[in-house]
């Protein structure tokens, strides 16, 4: 069940134990009074009266049918109670106090269940048994119109006002889900365009410094250290490609990462934070501190954003796990996601963007790819490359 309904549940069961248990306080309070000199009369459905505000108490708390049901009979139980021999027949300041119990009291609980189920029919199911008991218990007063009256008013206002109020928090967590999203999306694209801004700066900097140099054959400066700055420029490239944001350092270069080997929890940070902005939530699991060679890394990286980037645009859903395991020869990456899925022997593998940028990319590096699927069933990836 989505957050908002299971919020929206939540108000309108915690609203009918609030009504119920007051309605129900008030009843017994109008019972009581009258007959402080004799409470033996009425006891058993006084007590049976406590026990339905204990009720409405886990009618609140737990928002579930089964205890709306048992409140429902326990607050019948209550009116029938008045029936019972030896009981005497109520007087008129007793019968005020029933018909406001079970004109109010009982269609209290509708608040619990609107959410959740068409209530047209159960409330009219519901209705006519405590109308029936009622009119039965306060029949030798002879007010039997104001009773049938008196519950039709409750149940009625209790039931639009029910219906309002269901209808209007779906109304605001439907706005507030709305609103939600729209801020994600420019807070998105505000990320976004940062991130271009920085990189078209990055770029100014340092690779087309680099390559206005060489379109002027490097005149005026030493070869040694054009060739060190063209490999500093590819190794920012690199980076780049990789989702990372190199540092600007104070003497006017970037932090960049060792061209040997890198290390696969910071580059694994680079990916997480490029698909948190896109609107991916990955979670990571086990190891991230590995060294790999320069060029499996790439491609262990670029085949693992492909991967999720699969996730994100096919898999109809906005989470993925990633699991890192290492033994002494080998690293794995298991990409798993409980999306639509898919029939492997129907669909052309290669549609799925999987055949070059990532079964070739990591059969380039000694490495191989196996792949999970079923429909309605998620899609798991395993990579595998080489130390």
């Amino acid at each position: 069940m989505p957050r908002s309904a299971r919020e929206r549940r939540k108000l309108l069961s915690r609203s009918a134990r609030n009504l119920g248990t007051t309605f129900t306080t008030a009843a017994i309070v109008c019972i009581a009074v009258p007959n402080l000199g004799h409470p033996e009369r009425y006891l058993p459905s006084l007590v049976l009266m406590a026990l339905t505000i204990v009720a409405f108490y886990f009618v609140g708390e737990s928002r579930s049918w089964p205890w709306a049901a048992a409140t429902y009979l326990l607050a019948l139980s209550a009116i029938g109670a008045f029936l019972l021999p030896g009981t005497e027949p109520p007087n008129v300041e007793t019968t005020n106090g029933i018909v406001l119990f079970a004109s109010t009291a009982f269609p209290s609980l509708i608040a619990a269940v609107v959410a959740s189920t068409r209530t047209g029919w159960l409330v009219v199911a519901a209705y006519l048994p405590v109308l029936v008991l009622t009119v039965l218990v306060t029949w030798g007063v002879g007010h039997s119109v104001f009773v049938v009256l008196s519950l039709l008013v409750g149940w009625l206002s209790l039931f639009v006002a029910a219906a309002w109020l269901a209808a209007s928090l779906a109304r605001a967590f439907s706005g507030m889900a709305r609103l939600g999203r729209a801020h994600a999306l420019e807070r998105q694209a505000s990320e976004l365009e940062a991130q271009r801004r920085h990189g078209a700066r990055l770029l100014h900097d340092t690779v087309l410094a680099t390559l206005t140099l060489l379109a002027h054959s490097g005149i005026g400066v030493n070869p040694d250290a054009l060739r060190n700055q063209a490999g500093e420029d590819a190794r920012l490239l690199r980076q780049l490609r990789l989702g990372g944001t190199p540092m600007p350092r104070s003497s006017g270069g970037y932090t960049l990462e060792p061209v040997e080997t890198s290390d696969l929890g910071h580059t694994l940070e680079s990916v997480k934070q490029r698909f948190g902005r896109m609107g991916l939530h990955v979670a990571w699991h086990g190891a991230g501190q590995i060294l790999l060679p320069s060029h499996v890394l790439d491609a262990f990286l670029l085949s693992l954003s492909e991967c999720l980037e699969n996730v994100r645009r096919h898999a109809g859903v906005g989470s993925a796990d990633v699991t890192i395991t290492e033994d002494d020869t080998t690293v794995r990456a298991m990409v798993t996601d409980s999306g639509v899925g898919f029939d492997l022997e129907a669909v052309d593998v290669g549609r799925l963007g999987l055949a070059e940028s990532v079964i070739a990319r990591i059969r380039d590096v000694g490495g191989k790819v196996r792949l999970f699927s079923a429909p309605g069933s998620g899609t798991t990836v395993v990579l595998e490359v080489p130390k």
